[in-house]
């Protein structure tokens, strides 16, 4: 039988790779973590989530001192933002997470890592800053890098991607977003709300193209209402470098072409697997465009070979990393056959309003051929929401046939924390009569879930057959007052 200096190596030290390091070391296995950048975190802490949600809260805070009115306060005038100190405060909110990823904890954990760009061998070996490693299981969790599209005269103009985003010298005066999916949508917003003046252009008929078309056109409108122009059905056809200003021709569905000028170009129009750099072709890994290809159990056609976070071309989102950490460390250090399953799988975009999703939505029901209904209240009904200003949006909670839920979306404040609930509801097969008689605390935002479920359940407490049966019984009078009483 082989041997093997290490039980499991895992390449890349992201959401997906230090969710197996953790739990990997922490269950007695002789783990290897190997990390190309210099810091551990990934895309996630570095370019991603973390600086992309500290950005957004400092532009909603900015965007309230310049709305103080709208709550029954002084106007005030706020001076212009100096975008060295919001990229100071990113990079401090950064810097008290990486102590968390940081190599001692995970050396403290009873890992080795080390640093530098790691590739293959053979199906057990990598080879890395001139020594060789060998493991009996490895996993590939490299993640992915911003897509850049082959468009005419982008390679010889300057650009930025959410890498370059968060450390900017200065704020831009005006800002061309190609994309409008998650991270355009979210920048555009934010920067515009500093002070920067936002186009974003999309080949799409909507912006968020996963997401509902009445909840992605109300984000867009609110968008829209804030000063961020939008560009849909329209194609990029060329991009020219002028100096001070890129210029950017699009193209829209009639052939007509225009002309865009911006300060700044933002590419964010999808993600590319980062499975380039390893040797994988060389010990036959089979990778597509998406990513590398697994299974279930999150094996590549070499079992003792897995993959998870974007280089497996999922879900790109942290927390499906992460989640897929935890069913390799299943598979390879319990030994379980433990399956991937995404029914569930919550996702929120952070504009403001924020919007969440679980389960299916009406595109996805559509396609699958389900017969459903839905059912929708909104947060210009809640009283807490009214409270604190937001009468913007709405749930969302979709049956099929047999009145059972298969997905809800919330559009709306805190979108994000009040899919939490649902998140316990699908998975625990709580049922809607439960949740429906639940109480909740008011006046909470929260009450919307409750709220929605209750109103699936009014038509039928409340029936006329409901009503008879009671008057029957009980000999109840019926109304006491009526419209002939007002």
């Amino acid at each position: 039988m082989a041997t093997y200096e290490y039980d499991i190596g895992v390449i890349g030290g992201g959401a997906a790779g230090l969710t197996v390091t953790s739990g990997s070391a922490q269950l007695g296995a002789k783990t290897l973590l190997i990390e190309k950048e210099k810091e551990l975190g990934g895309d996630c802490l570095h370019f991603g989530c973390v600086p992309s949600k500290t950005l957004i809260k400092t532009a909603h805070v900015y965007h309230m001192m310049k709305n103080a009115e709208k709550y029954g306060l002084p106007q005030i005038n706020v001076p212009p933002v100096d975008f060295k100190h919001v990229s100071k405060r990113i990079k401090s909110v950064i810097d008290v997470i990486q102590k968390h990823d940081s190599e001692e904890r995970f050396c403290r954990l009873g890992a080795k890592v080390e640093f530098g760009n790691a590739k293959f061998i053979d199906e057990h070996s990598v080879r890395l800053n001139g020594k060789t490693y060998s493991a009996k299981n490895w996993v590939i969790a490299t993640g992915s890098s911003p897509f850049v599209p082959p468009i005419p005269g982008l390679d010889k103009t300057d650009y930025i991607t959410n890498k370059e985003i968060f450390c900017l010298d200065h704020l831009p005066k005006s800002m061309i977003i190609f994309g409008g999916g998650p991270i355009g949508s979210e920048m555009g917003q934010a920067f515009n709300r500093l002070g920067t003046k936002v186009s974003i252009v999309d080949r799409g008929d909507q912006i968020l193209a996963k997401e509902d078309k009445d909840m992605a056109d109300t984000i867009q409108s609110v968008m829209e209402s804030e000063g961020v122009a939008f560009h849909l059905n329209s194609s990029i056809e060329a991009v020219k470098d002028l100096g001070k200003e890129k210029e950017v021709t699009i193209k829209d569905p009639g052939g007509r072409t225009r002309r865009l000028k911006a300060e700044t170009l933002l590419v964010a129009v999808g993600r590319t697997p980062n499975t380039n750099v390893m040797g994988l072709e060389d010990i036959g890994v089979k990778a597509g465009r998406t990513g590398i290809v697994v299974d279930k159990r999150l094996r590549t056609n070499h079992k003792h070979i897995f993959a998870a976070g974007d280089v497996s071309g999922g879900f790109l989102f942290t927390h499906a990393a992460g989640y897929e950490g935890g069913i390799i460390v299943s598979n390879a250090i319990f030994h379980l056959p433990r399956k991937t399953d995404y029914t569930y799988l919550p996702w929120c975009t952070y504009t403001d309003p924020e919007l969440s999703s679980i389960g299916m939505n009406e595109k996805t029901a559509r396609a699958a051929g389900i017969d459903y209904s839905i059912w929708v209240e909104a947060f210009e009904d809640n009283d807490r929401s009214l409270a604190e200003g937001e009468k913007i949006g709405r749930i969302k909670m979709i049956l099929d046939e047999k009145e059972k839920p298969i997905g809800v979306q919330i559009l709306g404040p805190h979108a994000g924390d009040l899919i939490s609930e649902w998140v316990a509801v699908f998975n625990g097969k709580v049922k809607l009569s439960t949740l429906a008689a639940a109480v909740h605390p008011y006046p909470t935002i929260g009450e919307i879930n409750k709220k929605v479920a209750g109103t699936f359940f009014t038509p039928k407490i409340f029936s006329e057959k409901i009503k008879k049966g009671l008057k029957f019984f009980f000999n109840l009078k019926g109304r006491a007052c009526g419209p002939e009483d007002r």
